[in-house]
């Protein structure tokens, strides 16, 4: 297969301006919610865009850079006409292309349903097993790339409950291309690090549907392959994703060791914030055992690495982690200290600070917000806390903020002569 040389869009990099790759893609994310799209931007795919490997965006994209630089046209942001784009692919034999991919954005939102969209990641957006290429080339490398995001963006707002079998399908096939090989060593490289971060997306859908017995099996599959291609960044990552759900596993010391491990891959990597939320893991992992001065410390190296700011080298995965996160990750370690007003006060700012977009960690954050306020002793904001997430649950499928909210409802059963609370415990067990 002939190798195509990217040329740098210096056009779309001077419209950036002093912005970071990941401020831009913010940008870029509440442009499109602004007329109705749905994209999953981030610092990694800004960086595509310049470094020329995205030479046109596909439709959705397309829409959202016109709408932000009204009166310019796609070759003024500096893109390649689209039908020149097709030709060369044609030339791939791809089975990924830029119509597909507005398809089956077309297919996510029409459907309005996780469990339709869900059913639509595996075949769609990858192929059939059977119909595999001989070797694997970029085409198929970027296809890996997009179910990553695509899963990422169907998690944010629905929740991994109707997502997690489906998932698991184009995961086989990414690694189904790994063993068939690839034409270069660059697509190779794409493909491992693609089918790891996949490996770790399908974890998460597992972890949060608590199948956590699956997760740890996929994030030692990340792990592995991380290992292998000697890619730091996912292994940091695979890491990270440990460190978490031996948190909610219960052990916590194993959590300590992953997150610290974790933090050795990623020091090179010239991400603060991937330091930052390491230092997360490994605080929640110090709070539940019980040792409050190694849990500060790690709060304040979290602190002091989130300060820096976001940088060219934050991984594409991250654009999860703002303030929001950071506030709820340390609500967690106060209430697993046993201080549960000084948690609530950090799970009510993620509330409030989360994206409106993001439905799963807005209902995520309220529950925690209700359990703290459950703990703390303040039953009838906690039941006004937990009917928020009741109304959002019914676009969010998740075991975990279900199971949240199954024990903050026992906590609340004692105050049950409470108007508010009688209420929410009436509308919690119809649910």
């Amino acid at each position: 297969m002939a190798a195509f040389p990217h040329s740098p869009n210096q056009t779309f990099r001077r419209l950036r301006g002093r912005q970071s790759p990941a401020e831009f893609a913010a940008m870029v994310r509440r442009a499109a919610k602004e007329i109705g799209e749905t994209v999953s931007c981030d610092a990694r795919y800004i960086g595509r865009v310049e470094s020329g490997e995205i030479r046109c965006p596909n439709y959705a994209y397309e829409r959202v850079f016109l709408h932000m630089f009204p009166g310019r046209t796609l070759a003024d942001l500096g893109f390649s006409p689209r039908e020149v784009v097709r030709g060369r692919s044609a030339q791939r034999s791809a089975p990924f292309t830029h119509k597909e991919s507005d398809v089956l954005r077309r297919a996510f939102m029409a459907g309005g349903s996780a469990t339709v969209a869900a059913a639509t990641i595996g075949f769609t957006l990858l192929g059939d097993t059977r119909r595999l290429p001989s070797r694997a080339g970029e085409s198929e490398a970027a296809a890996v790339e997009e179910a990553v995001r695509q899963i990422r963006l169907l998690d944010d707002r629905h929740g991994a409950d109707a997502l997690y079998r489906k998932a698991a399908e184009p995961l086989r096939t990414a690694y189904a291309l790994l063993d068939a090989g690839a034409s270069r060593q660059s697509t190779e490289d794409r493909l491992h690090a693609g089918a790891g971060e996949l490996a770790i997306s399908v974890g998460w859908l597992a972890h949060d549907s608590g199948r956590f017995d699956d997760a740890r099996s996929h994030y030692a599959e990340a792990l592995a392959t991380a290992r292998v291609s000697g890619d730091a960044g996912l292994e940091a990552h695979a890491f990270s994703n440990m460190a978490f759900l031996a948190r909610d596993c219960g052990r916590p010391r194993e959590s300590v060791r992953a997150a610290q491990a974790g933090r050795r891959a990623a020091r090179s990597l010239g991400s603060p914030r991937l330091l930052s939320l390491l230092a997360l893991r490994e605080a929640g992992g110090w709070a539940g055992l019980a040792d409050r001065k190694a849990c500060e410390e790690a709060l304040t190296r979290a602190h002091t690495e989130f300060s820096r700011g976001t940088a060219a080298a934050d991984p594409e995965w991250m654009s999860f982690f703002g303030e929001a996160e950071l506030e709820s990750l340390e609500s967690r370690c106060w209430a697993a200290l046993g201080e549960y007003a000084r948690a609530a006060r950090h799970a009510r700012r993620a509330a409030d600070l989360q994206d409106p977009h993001f439905a799963r960690n807005v209902a995520l954050y309220t529950a925690e917000l209700a359990d703290d306020l459950a703990r703390a002793g303040a039953p009838d904001e906690a039941a006004w806390a937990g009917g928020r997430v009741l109304d959002l649950l019914t676009e969010v499928q998740s075991t975990r903020i279900r199971s949240m909210l199954s024990g903050t409802a026992r906590v609340l059963v004692p105050h049950q002569r409470s108007p508010r609370v009688a209420a929410f415990l009436t509308r919690h067990a119809t649910v």
